[in-house]
C-alpha cells in the first residue's frame, strides 16, 4: 500500500507551536517531528527492530540544528540499513565507538604498542637509535594525530627537510620504521590500509658506500704497520681477532669469555648481539686460541675478553680498532669492518664455496631458497677454511708473497659440500 502521509514543509516545521502536551508531526517513512511543551523540536525515526519487530525510535537531532532535508536524508540512510536487517541505533553506537577508538589511537600510542611487540627482538643500541630518530623527527608533528588520519602527503612533507640536508639514510630508515608501525596498525584492525606504503619512493635512495678495505696484496704492509704501531695489547689483539674471525667490530668488541668453548674450540656468539638476531658459531683456529691465551692474564677474571681501559668491567668501544687504524695512516683506506670484505675477496679468489663463506660471515643472501640452504653450519668445512685463512694472515705477517704453500688448492677437497 502506498504511503499517503502528507509530507511536511519547511514553513510548517518552523511555525509549529508548543502545546500543553507534546505532539508529533509526521513526514512519512517513519520520520516525525516531536514538539514539546517547552518549545523544543526533535526529529525521530520510528521503526521496527530487525528480527524482534519491536517498535522503537532513534533521534535524528533537534530542529533547527538538524534541518528537514537533513532529517530526510538520514531517514533514507537508516531505511537502507533496515532493509539489510541492520538496527540503525546499534549501527550508530558502533560508529561512535569506532570514531572514539580512532581518536584515542594516536600515532604515538600505536607506536608505543608496536614497540612492546618488539621487546627482545632488537639490541638495546638498535632500539635506542630507532626510538630517538622517530621521537625526534616524526612524533613531534604527527604523534598526536589519530593513526586513521595519517596520510602520505603530510608525512612526506615532514621528512622533506631531512632529505634536503642529504640525510637520505635517515629518511630511508624513517620510512621503513613508520611503515612497520602502519602495518602493525593495519593488522590490528586500527586502520583499513597502510596509506604510507609507498612514501619511500618520494625520496632519492641513499648512496651505497662500501666499507673501505685494502686489497689482499697490501695486507703484509698493513700487518707490518700494525706490529710497529704503539697500540695497547687489548686493542692490537682485538684487531687481530677481527681479522681471524671475520666478525663485525661490535660482535668482536663485546666477545665474552662465557661464549668461548675452549674444549671444542668454538666461539658461540649470543644471538642478541648478531645483526640478524641469529645464533652464530665461529670455529677457533690455532692463531685465535693463541690470542685468547694472550688475553687471559688481562681479562679472564672478567666478563669481556677485550675490556675497556677506563672501565675494565665493560667491553672495549667497538670504534677503538678504527681509531687505532686511522692513527696508523689508514684513514679513508681501511676500517675494522673492511676485514670482512678483505677476507671474502681472498676466500672467493681461492674458490672456497660461497655458501661456506657466507655462513662464516653470518650473511644471508637475497635468494630465499639459498638462505634456507645456508642455515646449515658446515662446521667441519668451516674449520678447514678458517684455519686456512688464519694461516694466510700469518704468512702475510711474515711478508711472504705470494704466500707459498697457502695458495695450493689442496684445501678445496676438504671443504666440498
Amino acid at each position: 500500500m502506498a504511503n499517503t502521509t502528507k509530507q511536511l514543509t519547511n514553513t510548517e516545521v518552523k511555525q509549529a507551536k508548543p502545546r500543553d502536551k507534546e505532539y508529533y508531526l509526521a513526514d512519512g517513512k517513519g520520520l516525525q517531528l516531536r514538539v514539546r511543551p517547552n518549545g523544543t523540536k526533535q526529529w525521530l525515526l520510528k521503526y521496527f527492530k530487525p528480527y524482534t519487530k519491536k517498535r522503537t525510535n532513534i533521534s535524528l537531532g533537534q530542529y533547527p540544528a538538524t534541518s528537514l532535508s537533513k532529517a530526510r536524508k538520514e531517514t533514507l540512510e537508516y531505511r537502507e540499513l533496515l532493509a539489510d536487517d541492520v538496527d540503525p541505533r546499534e549501527y550508530r553506537l558502533e560508529q561512535k565507538q569506532i570514531g572514539r577508538e580512532a581518536c584515542e589511537n594516536t600515532l604515538y600510542l600505536v607506536y608505543q604498542k608496536w614497540l612492546k611487540t618488539k621487546e627482545g627482538a632488537w639490541s638495546k643500541s638498535y632500539r635506542k637509535r630507532l626510538t630517538q630518530a622517530l621521537e625526534l623527527h616524526i612524533m613531534p608533528a604527527l604523534g598526536a594525530i589519530p593513526i586513521s588520519k595519517i596520510n602520505a602527503p603530510n608525512t612526506i612533507k615532514i621528512m622533506e627537510p631531512i632529505a634536503d640536508r642529504r640525510a637520505l639514510e635517515t629518511v630511508r630508515k624513517l620510512c621503513r620504521w613508520i611503515n612497520e608501525i602502519m602495518v602493525f596498525a593495519t593488522n590490528s584492525g586500527l586502520v583499513d590500509a597502510n596509506r604510507l606504503s609507498g612514501i619511500g619512493k618520494a625520496f632519492k635512495p641513499p648512496d651505497v658506500t662500501n666499507m673501505p678495505a685494502i686489497k689482499p696484496e697490501f695486507l703484509p704492509q698493513f700487518l707490518k704497520d700494525l706490529d710497529q704501531a704503539h697500540n695497547e695489547v687489548t686493542t692490537k689483539c682485538l684487531i687481530f681477532w677481527l681479522l681471524h674471525t671475520m666478525a663485525r667490530p661490535s660482535e668482536g668488541a663485546k666477545a665474552k669469555w662465557g661464549e668461548i668453548d675452549m674444549e671444542n674450540r668454538l666461539w658461540r656468539i649470543d644471538p642478541s648481539r648478531m645483526k640478524k638476531r641469529r645464533p652464530h658459531i665461529v670455529p677457533l683456529t690455532d692463531q685465535t686460541m693463541q690470542l685468547l691465551e694472550t688475553m687471559k692474564p688481562i681479562s679472564q677474571h672478567r666478563e669481556y675478553i677485550f675490556p675497556s681501559r677506563s672501565n675494565p668491567k665493560a667491553a672495549i668501544n667497538s670504534e677503538t680498532p678504527n681509531t687505532a687504524i686511522k692513527r696508523m695512516g689508514y684513514k679513508g683506506v681501511f676500517v675494522a669492518h673492511g676485514v670482512r670484505s678483505l677476507a671474502s675477496t681472498v676466500l672467493n679468489e681461492q674458490e672456497f664455496p660461497a655458501d661456506i663463506i657466507e655462513v662464516s660471515q653470518s650473511r644471508v643472501g637475497k635468494d630465499s631458497v639459498r638462505a634456507i640452504y645456508n642455515r646449515a653450519e658446515y662446521l667441519e668445512q668451516r674449520r678447514v677454511m678458517m684455519q686456512w685463512w688464519s694461516d694466510y694472515i700469518e704468512e702475510a705477517a711474515k711478508g711472504k708473497e705470494p704466500f707459498e704453500g697457502i695458495k695450493s688448492k689442496k684445501h678445496l677437497k676438504m671443504v666440498q659440500i
